[in-house]
């Protein structure tokens, strides 16, 4: 039964269901200071991290940290990865270059669950000068409790979206 949220209906579990995932995170010099918050916050909630960078406030680029964390995720090491960068959008552009990878940039609730419900997105990206510490807290949340719906008008999109994906 879905949770009902500004007239729309709501597919994610409010409580952690004890299942650990592996996350992979990464970020640039832009996303640095934020991304110490966001580490502590998903092992708080029970999960594995992967940091792969930036560990300092020193530029740069960001196509090289989203290699690194579209690796883990592409390769099975990991089940879904974070990126943090300015605005979100570099990071996103760069993961989406990589084959199955399936990464959107999330600066509201309703998308950072969404994408998972119904595109089955792998990376979330987000803009650490977009977003505060708290909105990025409760958006990793929404983002990590949402499972890939199992409505079929979805699974047959995502299904053309690997096909897409297989011809690159």
């Amino acid at each position: 039964m879905p949770t009902w949220c500004c007239g729309f209906p709501v597919f994610f579990d409010n409580t952690l269901k004890g299942n650990t995932m592996r996350i992979v995170i990464g970020s640039d010099h832009a996303g640095f200071p934020l991304k110490a918050t966001v580490v502590a916050h998903i092992r708080k909630l029970g999960h594995e991290v992967e940091d792969v960078g930036s560990h300092d406030d020193q530029p740069v680029d960001f196509p090289d940290i989203a290699q690194l964390v579209t690796g883990a995720v592409a390769d099975g090491r990991a089940e879904r990865g974070l990126l943090v960068c300015g605005t979100g959008v570099g990071a996103s552009i760069a993961a989406n270059k990589v084959k199955g990878i399936r990464a959107a940039v999330c600066h509201d609730i309703h998308s950072a669950h969404q994408c998972v419900e119904h595109d089955d997105v792998n990376v979330m990206c987000i803009g650490a000068q977009i977003v505060g510490p708290w909105l990025a807290l409760d958006l990793i949340d929404s983002y990590l409790k949402a499972e890939f719906s199992t409505d079929e008008d979805f699974r047959r999109r995502v299904e053309k979206l690997y096909k897409m994906d297989a011809e690159r």
